[in-house]
Order: C-alpha cells, then structure tokens, then sequence
C-alpha cells in the first residue's frame, strides 16, 4: 500500500461463516467508526500540560550517557547543564511540528500493511515477559520455540495486525544475539508488520538493516517497515541505552514507540494527574529527540500508566485509575499532535481466570475509547507481564474480535433499518426465518471463538469446559494448522546470511 492510497472504506466486522473452526476474514487495521472519550474539560488539560511545562523548567529531565542526544538539544536552544535538561515551555511543541500525525507501517505482505493515527487502530500482542505459561506444562522461561509458536498465533489470528515485537525473551539464545532470531522469526514466520530491538543502538540498527534486506534498502529509507518500542526510565531519566536506539530508529526513518512506565507511588506520583503530567513531560522529550535527529521520522507518543499495592509494594494492573488516565492520556497525544500507543490486555493474575479479563476488559476497553492507534499488549498479557500465557493470548485475540465490531459502530442504512422485516413480520410473530434475517445472518453478530453459549445440559454432557480449556484446545489446533506465508528464497538466504555473520563476529554473552 503506498503512503497516498486511501484508508479502507468496507467495515471492521466482516465474518463470511458460521462454522466456529473456519478462519474469519477482517481488514489489515479497524477504522474507527465511535467518537474518542474526552474526560477532561479544557481547564483541566491545560493546567496538566502547565504542569508538564513546569516540570521541564524547573526540575528538567535528566539524559545519561549520550553526549550526542544533549548536542541536539543543546543546539535546539535547550539549557543543558551537565545530563540536565530544561525546556522552556512550549519549545518542544514547537520541535514537534515536524512529526507526522499519522503514517503507514508497511508489511512485507502489502495487503496487511497497518495505519498508525488517525481513526485507524492496530492490534498488536503483547511484549517482554520472561516467561511463558499454558495449562499444560505451567510457568517457565520463555524459549526460541515458544516465542515462534507466539508468532505464528499472531499471524493465524486475522483480530491482531501487528506481529508484535519481544512477545516473550528466548531465554536458550544468548541475550546478545536473540534479537537476530527474534526480527527473522517475525519475517519468516508472518507478512504482519514488525517490531525491531531496542536493547543496544548495535542491536536497533541490525533489526533495521535485516528489515533492509526484507524491503530494500531506499524503500526504507522512504517508509516506515519497523517500529522500536523505547522506554523511558522513569521518573525523568533517559538512559542512553534507549535514546540512542530512538536515535537510530529516527535516522534511518523508522518509527520509535516512546513510552514511559509510570507506577504511580514509585516511578511516580500517586495521583493520575500527577502522573499523567510527568509522563506527557517524559514522552515529550523522546518524542522531540528523533525530530532533532531527523526532521518527518514517524514517531508515537506511547504510556503506560499503572498503579501498586500500597500496602504490599506490588505493582497492579487493569485497575481503574489507569484505565480512566489512559483517556485524558489520549486527550493530551492528540492535543500534541501525533499518534498514540496506550494500555492494552492487563492484568495481575496468575492464571487465565475471571480476574485476568476481568482487568484485561477494564484497560483494554481504555485503550480504545481513549483513541489509542497502536494498542500494545493487546493478547498473552498475564502476571504483571512477566509471562506471556498461550492460552490468555487466544482469549485476548478472541475478545479483540468483538472490539472490531464494537469499534464499527452502528450503522444506519436501508438494511439495518429493516423495514422490509417489520412489513413481512406480523405483529406477535418472530423474526428467526424472516427474509431480512437470512440475508443477514452471516455478518449480524461477532462468532466467539471461545466462548460456550450452548444450553447448561448440552454443556454439561460435553466434558463442563471452561474458557482456559477452551482456549487451549484452539491455539493447539492453529499450531497443527500453521502454514508459513511465502517468503522469496533468495531475500530469506541474504537475511539468513546476515544473522549468521552477525552471530559470528561475537561471542555468547548470558546476561
């Protein structure tokens, strides 16, 4: 798809079966069809964007270990003394009149390349745990195979459309050399847009040169095929581990996700104002530095908002400060100008379990009243995100579905309208074999995957299955049904050849 061709116009809820094992068609990203939630009055954001404008003025944000991110500031007319940073207020507005508003991802598989802002929204799993969990063989650390499999079940789901980034760590492969496995796995395994590493500038820069092989290398330079999803290390620290990653991102024209992890009462402060201004200062900066380093970089202002167990320490998720901080979180991403990655599927539960999607529904449904484009997170988030569970993915992907016909909206037209049906249905009489409702019985209503919605007897007699089980029965059959998307040999052998080389030039480094 080229950067001028038009959205899609058709719904986001199309669904062409009723046999709950055949594969359901979607587009390659929803429009959203629903109005953005604004919680805030205009006194209200402005005195948070005063109070961001403060915190730059006065305290200002600190930027270790990367004397070439203070030089661009310096020379943008920031005070910088030693890593310090201030900011006048309104000067990064001003810097950031350079970002687009919105811009196309590319996918090696064209038909699935993804818009970022606007009324468009993107699905993507979720990202960085550790470990990895299923019914059948619990907790453990995450490997090369499981995080393969994550990929293929993202690919196989037509709900999600991003393939996502880290969506587990594969612990059997040496920590400086798995990003090479993790970029060709999403390469070779799906046609979905991707996520490159962020761990190290080596690191970013090699996922951008493999996406070069994929793409080629002016196309690149042209157009945004992979996204960086860089951390802020809050509260008001940019450690140059992650600016220098943004930085490269930025300069080869690749789209940097700047996101700060704000626990509100330790990385920040414990009320949601508060803590949104801290993050909007933080996000600000980031987004700033990859205009300083290329003028027109695509770039996403991202946050994630969470709170903690006061009386514990421990940090929770899908509670319901968050959840309504993500909509004036949105309010502010627009009011800036660009667009937003905010919250997605969390929770703190152990298991895949009435409290998992009771929290996952609460942020998941912040994330898209609040306007977020790019929903990160959005299936496996289980445990405070330390493991990705197999079976909480397809529960995710499933209830991602039924947002695509919640983000359709209603629409009103001549066949919804159903006048035809009220003229041939009788007073008293029902509408089950009515003409209007044969023609509409495919696409009236989103078909859960998962969910059991037969009679309590005929339940019963079928083995009394719960979601969990229910769900872990569907990723085992998408796993067995897997095919690969077709992949040119000769670009496969070149990024193959890369991997190799690069692996080669250093040694194994554990930790």
């Amino acid at each position: 798809m080229s950067e001028t061709e038009p959205r899609r116009s058709r719904r986001s809820t199309p669904r062409e079966r009723r046999d709950p094992n055949a594969r359901p068609s979607a587009p390659p990203y929803i429009t959203r069809r629903i109005p953005n939630y604004e919680v805030l009055g205009e006194e209200g954001l402005q005195r948070i964007e005063a109070t961001a404008d403060r915190i730059l003025a006065e305290v200002g944000i600190d930027i270790r270990d990367d004397d070439e991110a203070l030089a661009l500031f310096r020379k943008a007319g920031a005070r910088v003394d030693g890593m310090r940073v201030r900011f006048e207020p309104g000067h990064l507005k001003e810097v950031l009149r350079t970002a687009p508003r919105e811009f196309t991802q590319h996918a090696r598989n064209p038909a699935r390349s993804v818009r970022i802002g606007g009324d468009s929204v993107v699905f993507s799993p979720a990202y960085g745990s550790p470990f990895v969990m299923d019914l059948d063989r619990g907790r453990r650390y995450g490997t090369l195979e499981d995080f393969q499999n994550f990929i293929k079940l993202a690919y196989d789901c037509p709900w999600l459309h991003h393939s996502g980034g880290t969506v587990c760590e594969p612990t059997d492969v040496p920590v400086n050399k798995r990003h090479l496995d993790m970029v060709y796995a999403h390469i070779r395994y799906s046609d979905k847009a991707y996520m490159g590493s962020i761990t190290s500038e080596q690191r970013a820069e090699d996922s951008i040169e493999m996406s070069r092989l994929l793409f080629g290398a002016d196309f690149v330079d042209r157009h945004c095929v992979i996204l960086g999803n860089v951390n802020v290390n809050s509260p008001l620290l940019w450690d140059g581990t992650m600016t220098k990653s943004a930085r490269a991102y930025a300069r080869a024209n690749q789209a940097a996700v700047i996101v700060p992890f704000i626990l509100g009462g330790a990385m920040g402060p414990v009320t949601n104002a508060g803590a949104i201004a801290q993050a909007h200062a933080e996000t600000l900066v980031g987004c700033a530095m990859t205009q300083l380093e290329r003028p027109g970089a695509p770039v996403i202002y991202g946050n994630f908002l969470s709170s903690m167990s006061l009386r514990s320490g421990s940090p929770t998720f899908g509670t319901p400060e968050p959840a309504v901080g993500s909509l004036v979180v949105g309010q502010l991403a627009r009011r800036a100008g660009l667009p937003l990655r905010c919250a997605g599927s969390f929770t703190t539960s152990k298991l895949p379990d009435g409290q998992a999607m009771q929290e996952s529904a609460m942020s998941m449904l912040s994330a898209v009243h609040c306007g977020a484009n790019f929903i990160l997170h959005a299936a496996g988030f289980l445990d405070g995100l330390l493991s990705m569970s197999y079976e909480k993915f397809m529960m995710d992907a499933d209830f991602c579905g039924a947002l695509h016909t919640y983000l359709g909206g209603v629409v009103v037209d001549d066949n919804t309208l159903a006048m035809d049906a009220f003229r041939e249905v009788t007073p008293g009489g029902h509408y089950l074999g009515s003409a209007h409702t044969m023609a509409n019985y495919t696409t009236a209503f989103f078909d859960s995957t998962i969910a059991d919605n037969t009679p309590f007897e005929a339940w019963n007699e079928s083995g009394r299955t719960d979601a969990a089980s229910r769900a872990n029965q569907r990723w085992k059959r998408a796993l067995a049904d897997y095919v690969a998307p077709p992949l040119d040999e000769a670009v496969d052998e070149s990024i193959r050849d890369f991997v190799a080389r690069r692996k080669g030039s250093m040694t194994d480094q554990w930790y």
